[in-house]
């Protein structure tokens, strides 16, 4: 069951983003003084009463976009009316009416939606605060609030239920999150629209048009898929004020929070410094990744082999050297699905976990083809896999030191080989045990760890 639709729209710099932020009580949408901020429409699910709403943000009306997506942003603006079943226009109370306000309310008169005014901005509530004149937009006495100091969120949640009456939908469970990302310009959002099938977020071929982390909510194969789209990743160095500052936060959050992520690589360009970071990111976090070779309808297999592809990426990106890679075209539906597919399989390998005598045999016959190439006397006495996702497994030995880096790279590879997690980040760790120490079961013990991916 779909959820009912609330949107928010306004004129630019009136607190929008600041307004869904407060709703939803979690910094979401960016934020910042600079106008325009917003582009796309951003959405999260949101308690209302005994169900839940989708809560919708989007850009600026009326606001000349610095990159000429002008056109775009009203297009998203005018998707997320369409689609409510109730809007908040949302006003400066310390502006008072200005002309776009009048243009936005003259919109939304047109389309027969019920629309809550809300006036932002408002230091303190009282009995005395004038806010008559806006009542010439039509739409009653407007709500005053602060967004910044959560005043009158209760009251506006009260009208919100009362507009929308008894509310019983859920949000729909959602079976898996794809996080995608890679660098600007790289069809990131190409992607997203063609597997949506709608224009869902803005696509532009200005890099750096996405800067906030879009949820898009994607129903395939029976299951309900929750693909986010994310700003491009630019340099550290690089990043130009606030605005890209947490364009890139929020993109790595999405990471995080991420069950599988597609990086997306430009089939027509070298593999850079940029695509490095985040490839060590990824790997930083532990997350399945499908490399997606995107635009490859562009490129000339005569002189670009697919075969020598993957040793190449290997070889620039040795941590993600385990990872699958499909090669797509964003823009005309090549591989599309087939790249979400390929995700779902990397998703059940991360949540698989095996016995622990099928994985000591393993590891006997690893041991057997090569032991740890040092002087000190290595015994390793069992492993066990404690968590999945990703599968993590602990090796009790006699002593770390014993098992350096280089041999645990080797483990990892051999265990990848023997065991259903060939294609996804294992978290390995060592800690040191002697044969005889049995753990107390009322008392913690404390071990020295190593830990390897």
């Amino acid at each position: 069951m779909s959820l009912p639709v609330v949107a928010i729209v306004g004129r630019p710099n009136v607190g929008k983003s600041s307004l869904f932020n407060c709703l939803i009580g979690r910094r979401i949408a960016i934020v910042d003084a600079v106008p325009g901020v917003t582009r796309d429409r951003i959405s999260s699910p949101m308690a209302l009463g005994e169900g839940y709403v989708e809560l919708v943000d989007t850009g600026g009306f009326g606001i000349e976009d610095v990159d000429n997506l002008t056109v775009q942003v009203v297009q998203q603006i005018d998707f997320a009316i369409e689609q409510a079943q109730l809007v908040l226009l949302v006003v400066d109370a310390r502006a008072g009416i200005l002309p776009l306000d009048k243009s936005m309310a003259a919109r939304l008169r047109g389309g027969n939606k019920p629309v809550i005014l809300v006036a932002n901005k408002v230091d303190t509530l009282s009995a005395s605060t004038e806010l008559g004149e806006f009542d010439a937009l039509g739409f009653g006495a407007p709500l005053a609030m602060s967004t910044t100091h959560r005043l009158g969120r209760a009251e506006l949640l009260e009208r919100m239920a009362a507009e929308l009456g008894p509310l019983t939908e859920q949000p729909a469970t959602t079976h898996m999150k794809l996080a995608i990302v890679g660098k600007r310009n790289v069809g990131k959002s190409t992607f997203i629209n063609t597997l949506a099938g709608s224009q869902r977020v803005i696509v532009s071929e200005i890099p750096g048009t996405t800067r906030d982390s879009v949820d898009v909510h994607v129903e395939m194969d029976g299951q309900s898929l929750m693909v986010i789209d994310t700003a491009g990743f630019r340099k550290r160095k690089s990043l130009a004020g606030d605005i890209e500052f947490y364009s890139r936060h929020r993109a790595e959050r999405s990471i995080r929070r991420a069950d599988v992520v597609l990086f997306f690589i430009d089939a027509h360009e070298p593999i850079g410094m940029v695509d490095k970071q985040l490839a060590a990111y990824i790997c930083e976090e532990y997350k399945p990744a499908v490399l997606v070779v995107n635009k490859w309808d562009l490129v000339d297999e005569k002189k670009v082999d697919q075969e020598e592809y993957g040793p190449y990426l290997a070889k620039v990106m040795p941590g993600l050297a385990y990872a699958p890679i499909i090669f797509t075209s964003a823009a005309k539906g090549l591989n599309v699905r087939q790249a979400v597919r390929l995700a779902g399989e990397l998703f059940a390998q991360a949540q698989t976990r095996v016995p622990t005598s099928r994985l000591n045999e393993a590891v006997e016959d690893i041991l057997h083809r090569r032991s740890p190439n040092t002087k000190m006397l290595s015994k390793f006495y069992y492993a066990t896999q404690i968590s999945t996702a990703p599968p993590t497994i602990v090796c009790f030995v006699n002593k770390v030191e014993a098992f350096d880096q280089p041999y645990q790279r080797f483990l990892l590879g051999q265990l990848r080989q023997r065991l259903e997690f060939a294609e996804v980040p294992i978290r390995l760790i060592f800690r040191a045990r002697g044969r005889a120490d049995k753990p107390h079961p009322k008392r913690k013990t404390r071990h020295k760890d190593s830990e390897n991916q």
